[in-house]
């Protein structure tokens, strides 16, 4: 807890509303010097409306903001960073085609010679210190587009750190980093905080809201609920807080019967996998857990057909597939849904109708022709099936919040008849409110038959959903563990073996 008590930011009554949406309703938060401040609520509940605001991306209805006694009122988010805000966005904001090391310093003058001359130099080698000390191995030469998801994820956290902010705000800053980058990221938040600087911190994991932050508020439909001190607060109380709900209810497991055999594969071999063998039951729900480069997701990819595989075979009910492409895949009933379903799993300008049929269009018509009657039906038994939020089966599924999102992914795999359905973190940046009715969805598929394979790096969640836990370390499997076997401790252990 810090003891510092000097307050460098006051957002004091803030009103906004959207047309038809009141998204914050009378809110105010404080933040001292040298403090990480943790934000919860569930998707809706008014943080990232909130965040916009103090980054002058929105304009306020009414109330105040003052940073350092001083009165502001920012226009745009050049005005924000003025005056030493800096937000880490959960959405990737980066520039594909420049380098690592030109996303970090985009827009540093310091690095600069005589004007327009850049010390490419400099930026290099700046940029390689501040990756040292996020524990990473990434070259600042590469090229954005070439690194992975959580890879972009650590630029972005460089970007920030980079620059000399009085108030930091992370927005989910750890939803594609390893235990162990995630380790490396909460020391550099000490260091920050040491230094003076304040950290607006918002996680959907309570785990982390408990390890790093110094006081928690938690907004629930646009309302301030109340703001705690961490130490002096459980997860049952923030939960409550949050929905309403018991802490007990946040991993509902069913006893789902585990019948034959439906997946087998052997001494498989691609791009980051070396010779993994498992089974997959009728009816059960496999964890895979990892630490960032373990080489999990390109597993996913390959079992996809997404990468090439080498060497080894798949058996489908005891049938050998030849699965070189993710159409193959969704041939023999595979379904996926990525980690970054935004960039891999959703054509975000289209409505949620099209998104649900978009891997079985052959099924609408024949040829050009879309038989749309067909298509609504198919969306709507979905939209109701699922539970899925939204206006109109025609809204664009970008406005959809995350834990819906995710929703219609996996409805267009169900729409496919996928038997095998491979969630690839199902609830990263999920809010806990949709975390709950995810899993439940996986069971409901369980005990209609499916099989499900759930890679995850939240261990609560690998520890509670799963029937069985392979861990996967520089590409092979490690260690398997039933649920009643497997610890925290355990699964750390393995996942480090070299």
């Amino acid at each position: 807890m810090t003891k510092n008590n000097q307050i460098v930011l006051e957002m004091e009554h803030i009103n906004k509303t959207f047309p038809g949406v009141v998204a914050l309703d009378d809110v105010s938060i404080d933040l001292r010097k040298g403090e990480v401040l943790g934000i919860l609520g569930e998707n809706g509940a008014g943080k990232s409306t909130l965040i916009k605001i103090l980054a002058g991306t929105y304009l306020k209805d009414s109330g105040s903001i003052i940073i350092e006694g001083k009165k502001v009122d920012f226009k745009n988010p050049a005005e924000a960073m003025d005056e030493g805000i800096r937000v880490i966005y959960q959405e990737l904001n980066t520039l594909e085609n420049l380098t690592a090391a030109e996303n970090i310093f985009l827009g540093e003058q310091e690095l600069r010679k005589p004007f327009p001359i850049i010390s490419w130099k400099k930026m290099v080698e700046e940029s390689k210190r501040i990756l040292k000390q996020l524990n990473v191995d990434i070259n600042p030469n590469t090229v954005m587009e070439d690194l992975s998801v959580s890879e972009k994820q650590v630029i972005e956290v460089a970007k920030a750190i980079s620059k000399k902010a009085k108030i930091l705000v992370m927005d989910e800053p750890t939803a594609a980093l390893s235990e162990g980058d995630k380790d490396s990221l909460f020391e550099i938040i000490k260091t920050l905080k040491e230094s003076g600087v304040s950290i607006i911190y918002i996680s959907h994991r309570l785990k982390e809201i408990f390890e790093i932050t110094d006081r928690v508020t938690v907004l629930r439909d646009g309302k301030k609920i109340q703001t705690v001190n961490t130490q002096d607060s459980d997860d049952n109380e923030l939960v409550t807080m949050m929905v309403g709900r018991d802490i007990s209810e946040m991993y509902p497991k069913r006893k789902v019967p585990i019948g034959e055999v439906v997946m087998k594969v052997k001494n498989l071999k691609a791009e980051e996998v070396e010779d993994v063998s498992f089974e997959l039951r009728r009816g059960e729900i496999l964890g895979i857990f990892g630490l960032l480069g373990s080489g999990k997701t390109h597993l996913v990819k390959a079992l996809f057909g997404a990468n090439p595989i080498k060497e080894g075979e798949i058996y489908l009910k005891g049938n050998k597939v030849n699965i070189k492409k993710p159409w193959q895949a969704r041939d023999n009933n595979i379904g996926l849904v990525p980690v970054d379903r935004k960039m891999d799993g959703l054509a975000l300008m289209l409505g949620v109708k099209e998104n649900i049929t978009l891997a079985n269009i052959q099924d609408l018509g024949k040829g050009f022709l879309i038989k749309k009657s067909v298509e609504r039906e198919k969306a709507n038994r979905w939209v109701k099936n699922l539970g899925i939020s939204t206006p109109s089966i025609n809204q664009a599924v970008n406005s959809l919040s995350g834990g819906n999102q995710q929703k219609v992914v996996l409805a267009r795999w169900l729409e496919s008849g996928s038997k095998v359905i491979i969630l690839n973190e199902p609830t990263r940046g999920i809010d806990v409110g949709s975390k709950v009715e995810i899993y439940k969805l996986m069971q409901d598929l369980c005990e209609k038959g499916a099989a499900v394979i759930m890679i995850s790096s939240e261990l609560p969640e690998i520890l509670s959903i799963s029937d069985r836990i392979l861990v996967i370390s520089r590409g092979r499997i490690t260690g398997e563990y039933s649920t009643e076997e497997a610890t925290e401790e355990k699964l750390m252990q393995t996942a480090c073996i070299r």
